[in-house]
């Protein structure tokens, strides 16, 4: 396997939800807890959590076992501050190809489907797997080291999506999944049904 981090972004201020959304429980775990168990699945001792809003809360209810916890400072500014400060934090460390950034709020999304992108990554590492919307790319995705200093600069609340956007290098998955964002508390409805059927 590659040798990628995760990084997990679960900064938000959850103002939809009312409450802390990274705590919402989905069956036996928090909602935040669902995403790191996959991404822990699948690089145990390389993941990584950028936390913002609530951030003493949620780590005192979240366990820290095999998880880097990073806190952004300027997590009212969007979520590209989030993926700048886990950049920043992993550049430091100096050792991976590449980065898969995840969002705590899409838990549908299945661990056989990440592995796919790290497959995909596997045979050309100078470029971006993105996820497909409908032959748009999003997140989740992987970016290569040469790209870190390009997320550095991103900023807004639209995360990568402009990089992604302006790069014709993407490479767009040829897997599906359920990228179901858990924003309010329909959201969380309409998931807690889709896993009982």
């Amino acid at each position: 396997m590659e040798n990628i981090a995760i990084l997990v972004l679960a900064a938000g201020k959850s103002s939809r939800m009312k409450t802390p959304k990274q705590l919402v429980k989905i069956g036996n775990n928090f909602l935040l807890e669902t995403v790191l168990n996959k991404a822990k699945a699948i690089c145990r001792n390389h993941v990584y959590c950028v936390l913002g809003a609530n951030a003493d809360l949620i780590r005192s209810e979240i366990s820290s076992a095999n998880i880097h916890f990073i806190y952004n400072n300027n997590y009212y500014d969007g979520l590209s501050s989030s993926i700048v400060a886990g950049i920043n934090y992993l550049t430091l460390k100096g050792k991976y190809t590449g980065v898969l950034i995840l969002l705590a709020d899409q838990p549908a999304i299945e661990k056989e489907y990440l592995f796919g992108l790290i497959n995909q990554f596997s045979k050309d590492n100078s470029k971006i797997i993105a996820s497909n919307y409908k032959n748009k790319p999003g997140v989740p995705a992987i970016f290569p080291q040469n790209y870190f200093s390009k997320l550095k600069l991103i900023n807004g609340d639209f995360g990568a999506k402009e990089l992604l956007k302006e790069n014709k290098e993407v490479i767009l998955s040829k897997n599906n999944t359920n990228f179901l964002d858990i924003d309010t508390e329909k959201d969380l409805e309409t998931f807690k049904k889709s896993i009982l059927n």
